[in-house]
């Protein structure tokens, strides 16, 4: 059969991998629960039933509030195949995003999942006129109905010749999805997504995946696109999909599930970098010795071009060390799908090199959300590039080099906004992604930064803030920094240590403290600072280097609100939190 809207890849799955012993897997009470496609089918059916019972029709907005879970694929594929629209919306943000999200959709039916997430949401909940039901994904003593009610009140009503009918209006053109963007700055947009936008991007993607394996690990939100595309694409292609229990046990569970294929954002895999070199400092002299020639090679390694000689001591390395660390993180990757942000180009060559293959992609969720992407194949991977552009998609560089987009993969436009949708997709149909980029000869894309957070000083000189901050949190001292310097005479930074390696580089040193704003304060430390930042300064123009800069003894992190769910820094945020310590830095 042809998939040609999202819900057909169910019937796609059975018809071509009936046998597979899991579509989707979690962990609960220690033991993996495997859910079969039949059983997966059965149940999203159940669900469907249920709320056509409760009278959700055609065009109505259904949200999803929650965690990675196998019923938020059940009730996903549920909504759509009776032709209402999905809206999954992260269980992270805040109280206010909600008010905003909820009844900027109108929404008519809305899952959620976990005590705490009810009690953001309870307050709001009278103000929300459009709101009919509300159902929770396992009964945790609530007031309200959860999801197995449902699913009996289907089992109850079964409707099958209504909904094959339903399945069949559906055309691929009609609006699949609607996904509030997560964002770094103002108030969230509804991007509209049909069918056949992401239905696309599965066709096209479906050369990449992982090559000898039926087996995908899953953490990312599923609410972001990104992580949402590839479950699909994983499902698709007949793959069973493991969800981890909580980010606190992605290496335990890689080990249990031994996957070779998951997606991640940078900041996981600098964390296992970090933790990696850290490691090696409790080593004996020679051992320490061999480790660290190791870990140097492997930040050289390339795709193609190595010598001789450099391919001999990578396959010594590989015996004495690469294995133990494939070993110690779950050795069976065939690739390791990184975005979200730029990885440094020595991370994806390390990675490569000690055997979990990095391919990098790029997009939003307005491009659904591909626009280039690592594949295989000649000039399908280079590092520091995020691969060539997807087949159907052109890209070219506009004014100041901003990257743009036109083809199958450009959204709808903004709910209820068609005054900012003509704002980002021009009239020859460009989309305008705000980013700035540049191709190799080979044409794979490089995106160098952020249009609208580049700034000029007083001197007239242009200075990209997205290069610097990428290149100083190549550091195990860094977490994350803010370059500023609009209209001023230098670049300053405000700069959120990785407070567990400085907790443990103060240990070595024996360093006394007891809270973080002592601990930053200290002379041995802001000495070591200084030498950290003058080391990274040295790879930037006179006019880039970061002349002042202050540390700051807060962790950001997603429920500060500091970050966004993929772990980008809210620029906006921080300016407007530490605006007197960002004004000091120039005075």
């Amino acid at each position: 059969m042809e998939v040609t809207r999202l819900y057909d890849i169910l019937d796609y799955y059975l018809e071509k991998h009936p046998n597979q012993e899991a579509a989707l897997a979690s962990k609960k009470d220690g033991k993996w629960n495997k859910i079969s496609i039949q059983a997966y089918i059965e149940k999203t059916n159940l669900i469907s039933y249920g709320l056509l019972a409760i009278g959700v029709k055609k065009g109505d907005r259904v949200g999803i509030v929650s965690g990675n879970r196998p019923e938020w694929n059940m009730v996903d594929f549920a909504i759509m195949q009776i032709g209402a629209v999905s809206v999954p919306v992260y269980p992270n943000i805040s109280q206010e995003d909600y008010r905003h999200i909820l009844n900027h959709a109108e929404m008519k039916v809305v899952f959620i999942d976990g005590k705490n997430l009810r009690a953001k949401l309870e307050p709001i909940l009278p103000e929300l006129k459009s709101l009919e039901e509300i159902y929770t994904f396992k009964d945790e003593g609530s007031k309200y109905k959860v999801l197995d009610s449902l699913v009996e009140l289907g089992r109850q009503n079964p409707q099958p010749e209504k909904l094959k009918e339903l399945k069949a209006s559906i055309k691929p053109e009609e609006l699949a999805t609607l996904l509030y963007t997560s964002g770094t700055t103002g108030v969230q947009k509804g991007v509209m997504l049909s069918h056949s936008n992401v239905v696309s991007q599965i066709h096209n993607l479906k050369m990449t995946p992982a090559k000898w394996s039926k087996t995908a690990l899953s953490f990312l939100p599923l609410c972001h696109a990104y992580e949402r595309v590839l479950v699909y694409l994983y499902q698709y292609l007949g793959m069973s999909v493991y969800y981890v229990e909580n980010l606190g046990t992605i290496g335990e569970n890689i080990k249990e599930v031994n996957p070779t294929m998951m997606s991640c954002v940078p900041r996981v895999l600098e964390k296992i970098y970090d933790k990696l070199y850290q490691a090696g400092k409790k080593l004996p002299f020679v051992q320490r010795n061999l480790y660290y020639w190791a870990f140097n090679l492997a930040t050289k390694y390339q795709l193609i071009g190595m010598s001789a000689w450099m391919k001999a001591q990578l396959k010594l390395a590989d015996a004495l060390i690469y294995s133990k660390w494939r070993d110690a993180i779950g050795g069976n990757f065939d690739i390791v799908v990184s975005g979200g942000s730029a990885l440094q180009s020595h991370m994806a060559s390390f990675f490569s090199a000690i055997g979990l293959p990095v391919f990098e992609g790029y997009g939003l969720t307005e491009t659904s959300p591909v626009i280039a992407v690592s594949q295989r194949g000649k000039h399908g991977r280079k590092f520091g590039t995020v691969g060539p552009p997807l087949p159907g998609i052109e890209v070219k560089l506009g004014e100041r080099d901003e990257i743009m987009c036109r083809g199958h993969n450009v959204m709808m436009g903004y709910y209820k906004n068609p005054e900012l949708t003509a704002q980002v997709i021009d009239s020859d149909g460009w989309f305008h992604t705000g980013d700035t980029g540049k191709f190799t000869p080979e044409g794979q894309l490089i995106v160098t930064g952020r249009l609208k957070n580049i700034f000029k000083t007083s001197f007239g000189k242009y200075v990209n803030p997205h290069a610097i901050e990428s290149k100083f949190t190549e550091s195990p001292f860094f977490e994350n920094i803010v370059v500023f310097g609009e209209n001023k005479k230098f670049a300053a930074a405000l700069i959120s240590p990785d407070f567990i390696y400085l907790r443990d580089w103060c240990k070595l040193h024996n360093i006394p403290y007891t809270t973080n704003e002592e601990m930053i304060s200290h002379p041995e430390v802001t000495k070591r600072i200084l030498a950290e930042v003058k080391k990274y300064n040295a790879n930037f123009g006179n006019y880039e280097q970061i002349k002042k800069y202050k540390l700051v003894p807060d962790t950001w992190t997603t429920d500060s609100g500091h970050l966004s769910p993929t772990l980008k820094v809210k620029r906006k945020v921080i300016q407007k939190q530490y605006a007197d310590e960002i004004e000091k830095l120039f005075e």
